[in-house]
């Protein structure tokens, strides 16, 4: 899936973010990975949806009033009737349908109406996908005490995730993150991204610390640096 990258953090955003990172993972054997997009789907299937709804709610309404859709047509040309054949007909009802069909997709090509009009379960859905699929193929498995936690902030959707690693998942429940998640999206909302990743990856290091604290043996094993995709 080629995602278009488009830059929400400042030099100074990442500066704050490693830092936040590394300060962390000093009093914790656990990893933490951040990685921020502007977008995690395109949602091409939603606008094909809608054309789709579009148009068949138009063959519906041509179908059941043929005279008001043939008498409109007969005042466009002029007011010159035509009696149309059946084959006629079908033509002109194919051609007005492929039209709203068309018309709906090109009008859902602007991104602000296609997200507004996907539903917000679709959008979690997708989110998440994208995290688990990012975690599976730069945390999971990474570190030797299976101790990686990724925290995933996608910006359009104004969705965030936090997916760990074996160990921590066992020990640690989804619902422990909260103070995590409310710490980033309230800086997010406040238009401070790159101070609400810090902030949460703050809170994920006390999570962290305190199931997972520091053994004599700590190397740095995933990449302290904020991940713009």
């Amino acid at each position: 899936m080629n995602i278009r990258k488009i830059s929400q953090m400042s030099a100074a955003d990442h500066v704050l973010v490693t830092a936040a990172v590394a300060d962390a993972e000093r009093h914790t054997s656990g990893e933490i990975v951040t990685i921020v997009t502007d977008l995690s789907d395109h949602y091409d299937d939603i606008a094909m949806a809608w054309a789709s709804a579009v148009a068949f709610l138009a063959l519906i309404s041509y179908a059941t009033f043929p005279e008001f859709y043939i008498g409109l047509i007969t005042r466009l040309s002029g007011g010159w009737g035509h009696e149309y054949t059946t084959g006629e007909y079908v033509a002109l009802l194919v051609t007005a349908v492929a039209l709203k069909w068309v018309g709906t997709w090109l009008i859902l090509k602007w991104t602000p109406l296609r997200m507004a009009l996907t539903p917000k379960a679709t959008k979690l859905a997708r989110v998440r996908s994208r995290a688990i699929s990012l975690f599976k193929v730069g945390t999971e498995s990474k570190t030797e005490a299976r101790t990686g936690v990724l925290l995933y902030l996608s910006m359009k959707e104004h969705r965030a995730e936090i997916v760990a690693d074996e160990a921590i998942a066992s020990k640690v429940a989804p619902e422990v993150w909260g103070d995590a998640m409310v710490a980033l999206l309230d800086q997010v909302k406040a238009g401070n991204p790159g101070a609400g990743v810090a902030a949460a990856v703050a809170q994920m290091g006390v999570v962290l610390a305190e199931n997972f604290p520091k053994g004599s043996e700590n190397p740095n094993e995933l990449p302290d640096r904020l991940i713009e995709l």
